[in-house]
C-alpha cells in the first residue's frame, strides 16, 4: 500500500506541489495489503475495499510563550516541522471495524515531510492504494534483499599458541575461537556463518596457509529487510506462495502446448 493520489487544496510552503506529492508517495504505510483489493482502472475515488484515505491539514504559527532569547525554530514557532505524525487516517466504510481506530497509518511517526514558517500551511488529501513493486518501488514492502553462500573454513593443520590467537583476530568475532585442548591454546572453527569473507588473513604470510576458505555451493543465506509494513518472515512466506503459483501456471501452460502439438 502506498499513496497514489494527492489532492492539494492549499500549499504555501516552499516545497512545490509535485515534490510534496512525491515525498508523500514514498512514505511506508502500515496497512496489510492482503486485506485490500487492487483498484479498478478508471475509478477515481475508489472504495473502502481498495483505497485508504489520509488527510494532512496543518498551519505554522508563532509561539507566544517562546523564551525571549530563543533562537530555535522549534521554540519560536508551532508546527514548524510537518511529519508523518500529522497524517490523519480517515476511515471509510467498515474500515474502522476491520482495523480499529489506529490500525492504519505511517510505519514511523517522525518522518519529515516539510518545514513551515509562520503563515505557511498545507491542506491536502491522500488516497492510498494497493500496487506492485515492479510498477513502482513505493509499493514494495521490502527495503533490501540479498543472499550469499555459507562460508566454509577448514584448518589445514593444528594451530596452537600465539598463532591461534593471531588467527582468531583475522576473522570477525566468534568465527575462530581459541580453546584449551590438553593444556594448549588451540584454534577451532566455531561459527563460520559469521565470516564476512574479508580475506584479512591473506595479509599474513605465516597464517594464510593455515586456513582453507571456501563456500558451500548449495547453502544460501537470504537476508530480507522489511520497510515495516509486514514482518520479514511474512514477506518471505508470501513471496514463496507467489513463486509457487507462477510455477504452477507455467507448468499448466506447457501442458496445454504439449496437448496442442499432439
Amino acid at each position: 500500500m502506498a499513496i497514489e493520489k494527492v489532492y492539494i487544496f492549499n500549499n504555501t510552503s516552499i516545497i512545490q506541489d509535485e515534490v510534496l506529492a512525491h515525498r508523500l508517495g514514498l512514505i511506508p504505510i502500515k496497512a496489510d495489503p492482503r486485506m485490500f483489493e487492487y483498484k479498478q482502472e478508471g475509478d477515481e475515488n475508489g472504495s473502502p475495499e481498495d483505497t485508504v484515505e489520509f488527510q494532512l491539514k496543518i498551519k505554522c504559527t508563532k509561539n507566544p510563550n517562546a523564551p525571549k532569547d530563543a533562537t530555535d525554530p522549534d521554540e519560536l514557532y508551532r508546527h514548524t516541522k510537518v511529519t508523518t505524525e500529522h497524517l490523519k487516517w480517515i476511515p471509510t466504510g467498515n474500515q474502522s471495524d476491520l482495523f480499529g481506530t489506529d490500525g492504519i497509518g505511517p510505519v514511523e511517526r517522525d518522518i519529515l515531510i516539510a518545514k513551515l514558517r509562520p503563515g505557511q500551511e498545507i491542506d491536502l488529501k491522500c488516497l492510498c492504494v494497493k500496487g506492485l513493486g515492479k510498477d513502482h518501488a513505493k509499493f514494495s514492502p521490502v527495503a533490501t534483499a540479498s543472499y550469499r553462500l555459507l562460508p566454509e573454513l577448514t584448518l589445514t593443520k593444528p594451530v596452537e599458541g600465539e598463532l591461534a590467537e593471531r588467527l582468531a583476530k583475522c576473522f570477525p568475532q566468534g568465527v575462530i575461537e581459541v580453546k584449551e585442548v590438553n593444556g594448549t591454546k588451540t584454534a577451532v572453527v566455531a561459527h563460520p556463518r559469521r565470516d564476512t569473507c574479508s580475506r584479512e588473513i591473506l595479509r599474513h604470510e605465516d597464517l594464510k596457509d593455515l586456513v582453507k576458505m571456501s563456500r558451500v555451493r548449495d547453502h544460501f543465506i537470504f537476508s530480507v529487510e522489511s520497510t515495516g509494513v509486514l514482518p520479514p518472515e511474512t514477506l518471505v512466506s508470501e513471496a514463496i506462495k507467489i513463486l509457487m503459483s507462477k510455477c504452477k501456471q507455467f507448468s499448466s501452460e506447457l501442458g496445454q502446448i504439449d496437448a496442442q502439438q499432439t
